[in-house]
């Protein structure tokens, strides 16, 4: 890993890395799947928690292909629009991570961007609802657009330059960083990512670990 001075752009997740919002989520999807009942609500918490990272959108449809093997999509919205209604409550009254606005200051020339598997719309209301959005003058980014398609956009239009650095909190953040040549940080505090220390010791690539971001600029 490079000094943080010398990242043109850096990315970061928001659940589990800005904001203490995966235990919120997780909670929303299992109220949010509870009509089809406790068995297939705990199934679905379970895949969500196992696929950290991938968009609310890819998860309620294997819920229902899936899981519950309905036979068709109907009730995907009626499932999405369960599931906002409850995170959008708990993004807005949940912890930011310290540190950031001191991260922010010590690095005003870099390029910040959100690339994250929660929804854009809601990300973005919640963002500038706490004040935050100026930090992230690269933009705020998320589903339905999957994040490797959202790195590749940004990428290809010169929004996102390298050297970049990805802080997440999940497999997919990690996989997504090294498919595009980013370096990556993994931020430990709130993550729902059981067996990382395993998980990454076996990787080719270096992963630096931090407790949290405020111990990116301690």
């Amino acid at each position: 890993m490079r000094a943080l001075t010398e990242y043109r752009s850096l990315v970061f997740d928001c659940d589990g890395v800005l904001l203490d919002s995966n235990r919120v989520k997780t909670e929303a999807f299992y109220q949010a799947a509870l009509p089809f009942g406790e068995s297939a609500a705990n199934a679905l918490v379970r895949y969500h928690v196992a696929n950290g990272g991938v968009s609310r959108y890819r998860k309620f449809e294997y819920f229902l292909s899936e899981i519950v093997r309905h036979e068709d999509m109907d009730p995907l919205n009626e499932l999405l629009s369960r599931y906002a209604e409850r995170v959008r409550e708990g993004l807005l009254a949940c912890r930011v991570a310290d540190g950031l606005g001191e991260l922010r200051s010590a690095l005003p020339k870099s390029n910040w961007m959100i690339v994250s598997g929660g929804d854009q719309g809601e990300l973005r209301e919640v963002f500038e609802a706490r004040g935050l959005s100026d930090y992230f003058n690269g933009g705020i980014f998320g589903s339905p657009t999957d994040k490797q398609a959202i790195l590749l956009r940004e990428l290809n239009c010169g929004n996102l330059v390298l050297p970049a650095l990805f802080l997440g909190d999940s497999r997919y953040d990690y996989e997504s960083a090294m498919k595009f040549g980013l370096d990556f940080v993994f931020i430990s505090q709130w993550t729902e990512f059981s067996g990382w220390q395993e998980y990454f010791a076996d990787q080719p690539t270096a992963v630096v670990h931090y407790e949290s971001i405020r111990s990116l600029i301690d």
